[in-house]
Protein backbone atom coordinates (compact mmCIF):
# COMPACT_ATOMS: atom_id res chain seq x y z
CA UNK A 1 0.00 0.00 0.00
CA UNK A 2 1.42 3.80 -0.94
CA UNK A 3 1.67 5.86 1.67
CA UNK A 4 -1.05 8.20 2.75
CA UNK A 5 -3.60 9.00 4.31
CA UNK A 6 -6.60 6.11 5.72
CA UNK A 7 -10.40 6.95 4.84
CA UNK A 8 -13.11 5.80 7.29
CA UNK A 9 -15.32 6.38 4.81
CA UNK A 10 -19.39 6.49 7.29
CA UNK A 11 -17.18 6.29 10.76
CA UNK A 12 -20.00 6.57 12.63
CA UNK A 13 -18.97 6.52 16.37
CA UNK A 14 -15.56 4.82 15.63
CA UNK A 15 -16.48 1.37 15.85
CA UNK A 16 -13.74 0.45 14.03
CA UNK A 17 -11.74 3.18 15.21
CA UNK A 18 -9.26 1.43 17.53
CA UNK A 19 -8.50 -1.68 15.11
CA UNK A 20 -7.33 1.08 12.18
CA UNK A 21 -5.36 2.81 14.91
CA UNK A 22 -3.56 -0.35 15.38
CA UNK A 23 -3.49 -1.34 11.77
CA UNK A 24 -1.93 1.92 10.76
CA UNK A 25 -0.71 3.33 14.05
CA UNK A 26 1.96 5.63 11.37
CA UNK A 27 -0.59 6.95 9.54
CA UNK A 28 -3.17 10.20 9.25
CA UNK A 29 -6.50 8.72 9.76
CA UNK A 30 -9.63 10.44 8.51
CA UNK A 31 -13.20 10.10 9.84
CA UNK A 32 -15.83 10.99 7.48
CA UNK A 33 -19.69 10.85 8.50
CA UNK A 34 -22.88 12.99 7.95
CA UNK A 35 -23.69 13.18 11.98
CA UNK A 36 -22.09 15.94 13.53
CA UNK A 37 -23.24 13.30 16.99
CA UNK A 38 -21.90 10.66 15.60
CA UNK A 39 -18.09 12.45 14.52
CA UNK A 40 -18.29 14.23 17.89
CA UNK A 41 -18.39 10.26 19.57
CA UNK A 42 -15.91 9.08 17.01
CA UNK A 43 -13.39 12.03 17.82
CA UNK A 44 -13.62 10.96 21.88
CA UNK A 45 -11.97 7.59 21.08
CA UNK A 46 -8.54 9.43 20.05
CA UNK A 47 -8.18 7.16 17.05
CA UNK A 48 -8.76 9.91 14.74
CA UNK A 49 -6.56 12.70 13.14
CA UNK A 50 -9.11 14.25 11.59
CA UNK A 51 -12.89 14.85 11.50
CA UNK A 52 -14.66 15.43 8.08
CA UNK A 53 -18.44 15.96 7.92
CA UNK A 54 -20.18 15.00 4.49
CA UNK A 55 -22.35 13.04 2.50
CA UNK A 56 -21.13 10.11 1.28
CA UNK A 57 -22.25 10.39 -1.92
CA UNK A 58 -20.33 14.12 -2.46
CA UNK A 59 -17.66 13.49 -0.41
CA UNK A 60 -14.23 14.43 -2.19
CA UNK A 61 -10.92 14.30 -0.30
CA UNK A 62 -8.42 16.99 0.04
CA UNK A 63 -5.92 14.31 -1.15
CA UNK A 64 -5.72 11.42 -2.55
CA UNK A 65 -5.56 8.44 0.11
CA UNK A 66 -3.61 5.14 0.67
CA UNK A 67 -6.95 3.32 1.78
CA UNK A 68 -10.50 4.25 2.04
CA UNK A 69 -12.51 1.69 4.27
CA UNK A 70 -16.44 1.70 4.81
CA UNK A 71 -18.46 -0.76 7.58
CA UNK A 72 -21.94 -1.10 7.21
CA UNK A 73 -22.26 2.40 5.65
CA UNK A 74 -22.27 2.12 1.59
CA UNK A 75 -26.02 0.20 2.36
CA UNK A 76 -27.52 3.67 2.87
CA UNK A 77 -26.01 5.24 0.26
CA UNK A 78 -27.67 5.44 -3.51
CA UNK A 79 -26.43 4.89 -7.23
CA UNK A 80 -23.43 2.52 -6.20
CA UNK A 81 -22.86 1.84 -9.94
CA UNK A 82 -21.28 5.68 -9.87
CA UNK A 83 -20.38 5.59 -6.37
CA UNK A 84 -17.66 3.16 -6.46
CA UNK A 85 -15.88 3.51 -9.26
CA UNK A 86 -15.47 7.39 -8.00
CA UNK A 87 -14.03 5.86 -4.97
CA UNK A 88 -11.58 4.08 -6.50
CA UNK A 89 -10.63 6.68 -8.50
CA UNK A 90 -10.03 8.53 -5.35
CA UNK A 91 -7.14 6.39 -4.39
CA UNK A 92 -3.73 6.93 -4.92
CA UNK A 93 -2.12 4.37 -7.49
CA UNK A 94 -1.69 0.77 -5.37
CA UNK A 95 -4.35 2.40 -3.08
CA UNK A 96 -7.23 0.57 -1.57
CA UNK A 97 -11.15 0.42 -1.27
CA UNK A 98 -11.91 -2.22 1.30
CA UNK A 99 -16.09 -2.54 1.74
CA UNK A 100 -18.25 -3.96 4.48
CA UNK A 101 -22.34 -4.18 3.94
CA UNK A 102 -25.35 -6.00 5.20
CA UNK A 103 -26.22 -7.95 1.98
CA UNK A 104 -30.00 -9.21 3.64
CA UNK A 105 -32.79 -7.66 1.64
CA UNK A 106 -33.65 -11.26 0.61
CA UNK A 107 -34.15 -12.55 4.15
CA UNK A 108 -38.07 -12.81 5.23
CA UNK A 109 -36.49 -9.89 7.67
CA UNK A 110 -36.29 -7.72 5.32
CA UNK A 111 -38.66 -8.67 2.78
CA UNK A 112 -41.50 -8.92 4.82
CA UNK A 113 -41.32 -4.61 5.24
CA UNK A 114 -41.84 -4.66 1.92
CA UNK A 115 -44.44 -7.03 1.74
CA UNK A 116 -46.46 -6.53 4.43
CA UNK A 117 -45.99 -2.59 4.21
CA UNK A 118 -47.49 -2.68 0.39
CA UNK A 119 -50.07 -5.17 1.49
CA UNK A 120 -51.43 -3.16 4.49
CA UNK A 121 -50.64 0.35 3.11
CA UNK A 122 -50.71 0.58 -0.35
CA UNK A 123 -51.78 4.30 -0.95
CA UNK A 124 -48.13 4.74 1.66
CA UNK A 125 -45.86 2.01 0.00
CA UNK A 126 -45.16 1.09 -3.79
CA UNK A 127 -42.02 -1.36 -3.84
CA UNK A 128 -42.61 -2.73 -7.52
CA UNK A 129 -39.64 -0.39 -8.66
CA UNK A 130 -37.35 -0.84 -5.55
CA UNK A 131 -33.97 -2.13 -6.55
CA UNK A 132 -31.34 -2.82 -3.25
CA UNK A 133 -28.53 -0.52 -2.90
CA UNK A 134 -26.37 -3.53 -2.49
CA UNK A 135 -25.28 -4.67 -5.99
CA UNK A 136 -25.63 -8.61 -6.54
CA UNK A 137 -21.71 -10.21 -6.38
CA UNK A 138 -22.05 -10.58 -10.19
CA UNK A 139 -22.56 -6.91 -10.94
CA UNK A 140 -19.66 -5.82 -8.53
CA UNK A 141 -17.41 -7.99 -10.22
CA UNK A 142 -18.39 -6.87 -13.81
CA UNK A 143 -18.22 -3.19 -12.04
CA UNK A 144 -15.05 -3.33 -10.27
CA UNK A 145 -12.91 -5.82 -12.00
CA UNK A 146 -11.95 -3.07 -14.88
CA UNK A 147 -10.38 -0.84 -12.13
CA UNK A 148 -7.87 -3.38 -10.25
CA UNK A 149 -7.88 -6.80 -8.36
CA UNK A 150 -10.79 -7.81 -6.88
CA UNK A 151 -11.52 -10.10 -3.83
CA UNK A 152 -15.03 -10.42 -3.04
CA UNK A 153 -17.27 -12.81 -0.30
CA UNK A 154 -20.32 -13.40 1.76
CA UNK A 155 -20.27 -14.63 5.35
CA UNK A 156 -23.20 -15.42 7.21
CA UNK A 157 -23.20 -14.41 10.90
CA UNK A 158 -25.65 -16.40 13.22
CA UNK A 159 -26.47 -14.32 16.17
CA UNK A 160 -28.85 -15.46 18.88
CA UNK A 161 -31.25 -12.82 19.79
CA UNK A 162 -32.57 -12.44 23.50
CA UNK A 163 -36.14 -12.92 24.16
CA UNK A 164 -37.99 -9.53 24.06
CA UNK A 165 -40.95 -8.25 26.11
CA UNK A 166 -42.18 -6.38 23.54
CA UNK A 167 -42.30 -8.07 20.02
CA UNK A 168 -40.36 -10.94 17.98
CA UNK A 169 -36.81 -10.69 18.63
CA UNK A 170 -36.00 -9.87 14.91
CA UNK A 171 -38.81 -7.06 14.91
CA UNK A 172 -36.32 -5.46 17.52
CA UNK A 173 -33.17 -6.11 15.76
CA UNK A 174 -34.60 -4.02 12.57
CA UNK A 175 -36.62 -1.70 14.11
CA UNK A 176 -33.74 1.14 13.99
CA UNK A 177 -32.29 -0.39 10.97
CA UNK A 178 -34.23 -1.66 8.11
CA UNK A 179 -37.43 -0.91 9.45
CA UNK A 180 -36.79 2.79 9.72
CA UNK A 181 -38.02 3.76 6.13
CA UNK A 182 -41.16 2.31 6.71
CA UNK A 183 -42.26 3.29 10.52
CA UNK A 184 -41.34 6.49 10.15
CA UNK A 185 -44.26 6.87 7.53
CA UNK A 186 -46.72 5.10 9.96
CA UNK A 187 -49.11 7.33 12.30
CA UNK A 188 -49.61 5.47 16.15
CA UNK A 189 -52.61 3.39 14.68
CA UNK A 190 -50.98 1.83 11.77
CA UNK A 191 -47.27 1.12 13.83
CA UNK A 192 -49.19 -1.21 16.02
CA UNK A 193 -51.32 -2.96 13.27
CA UNK A 194 -47.91 -3.11 11.33
CA UNK A 195 -45.76 -4.64 14.16
CA UNK A 196 -48.47 -6.90 14.85
CA UNK A 197 -48.79 -8.52 11.44
CA UNK A 198 -44.64 -8.31 11.30
CA UNK A 199 -44.14 -9.92 14.16
CA UNK A 200 -46.82 -13.19 13.43
CA UNK A 201 -44.84 -13.91 9.82
CA UNK A 202 -41.47 -13.35 11.57
CA UNK A 203 -42.18 -16.31 14.19
CA UNK A 204 -43.23 -18.26 11.21
CA UNK A 205 -39.52 -17.58 9.92
CA UNK A 206 -37.59 -17.43 12.91
CA UNK A 207 -39.26 -19.54 15.40
CA UNK A 208 -38.33 -18.84 18.99
CA UNK A 209 -36.69 -21.53 21.06
CA UNK A 210 -37.65 -22.69 24.69
CA UNK A 211 -36.24 -19.76 26.29
CA UNK A 212 -37.75 -17.62 23.30
CA UNK A 213 -34.46 -16.81 21.98
CA UNK A 214 -34.31 -16.85 18.24
CA UNK A 215 -31.25 -17.93 15.83
CA UNK A 216 -31.35 -15.02 13.04
CA UNK A 217 -28.33 -15.36 10.31
CA UNK A 218 -27.35 -12.43 9.03
CA UNK A 219 -25.37 -12.03 5.79
CA UNK A 220 -22.73 -9.18 4.83
CA UNK A 221 -20.73 -8.64 1.60
CA UNK A 222 -16.94 -7.96 1.92
CA UNK A 223 -15.36 -6.80 -1.61
CA UNK A 224 -11.60 -5.28 -1.57
CA UNK A 225 -10.30 -3.54 -4.28
CA UNK A 226 -6.63 -2.69 -5.10
CA UNK A 227 -5.79 -0.22 -7.96
CA UNK A 228 -3.03 -0.67 -10.03
CA UNK A 229 0.49 0.63 -8.93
Amino acid sequence: MPDGDIVDLGCGAGAVGEALSKRFPDRRRIGVDQSTAMLGEAETSGCYDDMVQADIADWTPERAPAAIFSNAALNWVPGHVRLLPRLADMLLPGGTLAVQVPDQQAAPSHFLLRDLSAELFPRLFDWRDWAPEVLAPERLTGLLTPLGKVDLWQTVYFQRLPQCPDGHPVRQFTAGTAARPVLSKLDAKQTARFLAAYDAELAAYYPPDAEGCVLYPFQRLFFVLERPG
